[in-house]
């Protein structure tokens, strides 16, 4: 039996970071994304070879272990075997099966559009359907964020696991005690054309490492730094605004959220912007954009810009013209899914 799975990455609009511990069990945190038909895939069958074997395609990597001998340490395949270690020990009694695990996405590494967290959901939904455990959205993302913060103590929050759960346009909150609410919207369908035609998603061609970011914020919450707490207090009463101005097709006002939610965001970490975004943001609003962003914790990835449609093309080209890459991208309305192919 072969299963694959596919999970949907995510565009933060608004109040990310607000999902990262200690903010969010101290203040509760409000974020507000979006799925993006770029995605996240797994495939489990049966080992030929008896082993347990993690084949991450992206980057041309092949482990083959003895089920016994499978353990979280770092590499490439790591999120592999730590979803298939907490799925053996925890949920099939401690069988380790000899499986083959395959992987690849179709955004890179530290693109800041959630990319880990997609992939850990994929792997869980395709465990799911392979052994028929019979798990639903909440918790699927439940599982997958206590895999990678909890049992590979990677850092960052919780919507990114959510998103790809869920799909489509989502409110969510985050409490205490890893509660979390899922508001999911009904977008009225002229608003969800116009700002798919509205947006442009920009590869600047630089991955990054959203830890180090995650870290500072979370240090600056702790210490009490109160520009970090005050900023963080900014970006999770934008995620309500932007939740009305989605509702209410005021695409003028989205913009105005977004763009004060980027000035907010850069004020929570030091390291969240750097000369090169300023650059890419400054001839991005010299051609046709009224808004910008970073995609994820900052530092480089995937910028989001917001224009007039009819200055799609020319922001395109001179975004295109210093170096990145331009990618055509529309919402999903779904979230992680799971097939046996024929």
């Amino acid at each position: 039996m072969i299963v694959r799975a596919r999970a949907p990455l995510r565009l933060g609009l608004a109040g990310g970071g607000t999902d990262v511990s200690p903010y969010c069990d101290r203040h509760t945190g409000f974020v507000m994304n979006v799925t993006i038909d770029k995605f996240a895939y797994a495939t489990v069958d049966a080992a030929p070879s008896g082993m347990a074997e993690f084949h991450a395609l992206d980057a041309q990597s092949v482990q083959s272990v003895a089920p016994d001998a499978v353990d979280a340490a770092s590499g490439p395949q790591q999120l592999m075997r730590g979803v298939y270690l907490h799925i053996a020990d925890r949920l099939l009694d401690g069988r380790r099966p000899a499986l083959r695990v395959r992987t690849h996405s179709d955004a890179p590494p530290g693109s800041g559009l959630g990319s880990s967290s997609t992939m850990v959901v994929a792997l869980v939904t395709a465990f799911n359907e392979y052994f028929g455990l019979a798990l639903g959205e909440y918790e699927i993302a439940q599982l997958a964020y206590e895999i990678e913060r909890k049992d590979l103590a990677l850092a960052g929050g919780k919507q990114d696991q959510y998103a790809a759960a869920f799909g489509g346009f989502n409110f969510m909150e985050f409490y205490a005690d890893d509660r979390v609410i899922v508001n999911p919207l009904r977008i009225k369908e002229w608003v969800w054309n116009e700002l798919e035609a509205s947006l442009v998603l920009y590869f600047t061609g630089v991955s990054r490492a959203s830890a180090k970011i995650i870290d500072e914020q979370s240090r600056n919450i702790r210490e009490g730094r109160s520009d970090s707490l005050d900023a963080m207090h900014r970006l999770k009463q934008e995620a309500v605004q932007m939740k009305e101005a989605l509702l209410r097709g005021d695409l003028a006002r989205f913009g105005e959220v977004m763009q004060s939610g980027w000035q907010a965001k850069k004020q929570s970490a030091s390291s969240i912007t750097n000369p090169m975004i300023d650059e890419l943001e400054a001839l991005a609003f010299a051609n046709g954009a009224h808004a910008a962003k970073v995609s994820g914790a900052g530092g480089g990835g995937f910028m989001m810009f917001v224009c007039d449609p009819a200055e799609r093309i020319r922001l395109v080209r001179a975004l295109t013209g210093a170096g990145g890459t331009v990618y055509d991208t529309h919402f999903t309305l779904h979230g992680a899914s799971s097939w046996k192919p024929a």
